[in-house]
């Protein structure tokens, strides 16, 4: 069998227990974030659940890599806000599975290694960016309705869910150093769960969110009219749910696969995403991605395989069918204490340890990324301009190393060996370094330790090519690569220049 056809890795040694406990505390901590964003985007609560349960299952047996784990994310749910209001349900359903057929086909056509282009202090801003979203959402659980007025708790109330959010981050922060046979996270929400219901303590529990009882998702075609303007309608809302999931679930993975020192495959990704979407257009589902902080809370707990992620998906099933009383009445308080611990450990904080050795515009275009993701938790947007602005630094620190070393030969003809990519940022460098009036007859230019990148470059050797011309000197181009000798043919129009000695290079690909 084709290892690309491998669902599984029986060779891999799997510790059972780890994975089992993994995925109930996983389950755990999933269950109020997706009923969360499900009742913020207007949904029925039940659909972040059913989310939740098919983005678990689907991405865990046929997603990119073990350990990560998917859900009714947030980041993309935000996104169907303005559908939702302004034309209803069953556009939703449809926007949803649009967003899944966009990417399979990423996917499909191997897409998804493009994430590569996201620098390293756009992935740092990312994660502090998130890491401050989680914590901050976990203030709104000290906060209380009264007389239809959101306030702050005080007194008692305030007093017993600090000190419950405190226990609980005390189990996460000392069991470790105690033992490490159970995860932490899962040990202080049955500890805090067993402390409000033996000694009666009235504080907020999930029943307060939503009720979490129902049956299997219903399967449901989406009831909309199939016309060229339906499409107008969901086409934007899918496409941009779709560039958030993948940006949300490949960022991810990257970070999984720096924490197990181990790789992941991103266009399989992209394909259980879209599957996945797809079937929660059809099976009431709200949509999701990969979820970062379920996903360090299933690897802290020590998981490695792709068997916790479906532990935790039938638990939520398990859950909606016949344990929401007992769900219903865990404290909120355990819940916010684990995703407060998540949101400190998924904080970079070596980031400050190296502020001062990283370039200033690398530290600038980590603390945009933040602000960008914290202020309007648009995740692919905050990414895209990160790389948007790395790019441009990079162009222009490339545009400034362009140089060329000038010598005769013994035949009198002057060489200009060109150092650096000669592109749109490095052409008047690039133009400066000739002496047209004071070279002999006959000029060389080397581009060995160079390369033509673009139009721009073309367009720079078309004008230097006439200059030569009209003083009556002869030029020609030396060690020229293969890519830059098929630009300057479909260029032949504008160009015409002798090209010696051309090398043929060749780049490592993925397969």
């Amino acid at each position: 069998m084709k290892p690309s056809l491998r669902l599984f890795d029986f060779s891999q040694k799997i510790n059972y227990k780890n994975e089992v406990l993994a995925g109930l505390t996983v389950a755990m901590t999933m269950m109020p974030e997706s009923l969360s964003f499900a009742i913020l985007a207007g949904f029925p609560p039940l659909m972040g659940l059913y989310a939740a349960f098919i983005m678990g299952l689907i991405t865990s047996i046929f997603g990119g890599r073990p350990g990560l784990v998917s859900g009714g994310a947030g980041a993309t749910v935000v996104v169907l806000i303005a559908l939702m209001e302004s034309h209803g349900l069953e556009y939703v359903f449809a926007a949803v599975a649009l967003a899944g057929v966009v990417q399979i086909l990423v996917g499909l056509f191997k897409l998804g290694k493009f994430i590569r282009l996201v620098p390293q202090p756009v992935m740092y801003g990312f994660v502090n960016g998130l890491a401050v979203i989680i914590f901050m959402a976990q203030l709104e659980q000290f906060k209380t309705v009264v007389n239809g007025q959101e306030t702050w708790l005080s007194g008692t109330p305030l007093l017993i869910m600090a000190g419950l959010v405190a226990l609980t981050i005390a189990i996460v922060i000392i069991l470790p150093k105690l033992t490490k046979a159970v995860p932490p996270s899962l040990v202080a929400i049955i500890v805090v769960f067993a402390l409000v219901f033996g000694f009666g303590i009235h504080t907020k529990t999930v029943r307060d969110i939503a009720a979490v009882s129902g049956g299997f998702p219903p399967f449901h075609i989406p009831a909309i009219p199939l016309s060229i303007d339906t499409l107008k309608i969901i086409f934007p809302y899918a496409l941009i749910m779709a560039g958030v999931g993948l940006t949300e679930g490949l960022l991810t993975l990257n970070l999984v696969d720096e924490i197990t020192a181990t790789r992941g495959n991103s266009n399989r990704e992209c394909i259980a995403q879209g599957s996945a979407n797809i079937l929660n257009g059809f099976f009431s589902g709200m949509g999701g991605c990969p979820m970062i902080a379920q996903t360090l809370v299933n690897l802290s707990a020590g998981s490695r395989a792709r068997l916790s992620g479906i532990i935790a998906s039938l638990t939520i099933l398990f859950i909606i069918f016949f344990g929401a009383p007992v769900i219903e009445k865990l404290p909120m308080a355990a819940l916010t204490g684990v995703m407060i611990m998540v949101a400190i450990s998924t904080f970079e904080w070596i980031s400050f340890r190296i502020i001062n050795k990283m370039p200033k515009q690398d530290v600038f275009v980590g603390i945009l990324v933040a602000l960008i993701t914290i202020w309007l938790h648009n995740l692919a947007l905050a990414v895209l301009i990160g790389v948007i602005i790395s790019a441009l630094v990079f162009a222009w620190e490339s545009a400034k190393r362009i140089r060329a070393r000038k010598y005769i030969d013994e035949a009198g003809v002057k060489h200009y060996e060109i150092y650096g990519p000669l592109f749109f940022g490095s052409v008047m460098a690039f133009n400066e370094k000739f002496d047209i009036a004071g070279d002999p007859e006959a000029v060389v230019i080397d581009f060995k330790d160079s390369r033509i990148a673009d139009m721009s470059g073309i367009e720079a050797l078309n004008k230097l090519t006439e200059k030569y011309r009209q003083a009556g000197k002869k030029l020609q181009l030396k060690h020229v690569s293969e890519d830059c000798v098929t630009l300057l043919k479909n260029a032949e129009g504008i160009i015409n220049v002798n090209i010696l000695e051309d090398p043929s290079y060749r780049v490592v690909v993925e397969k």
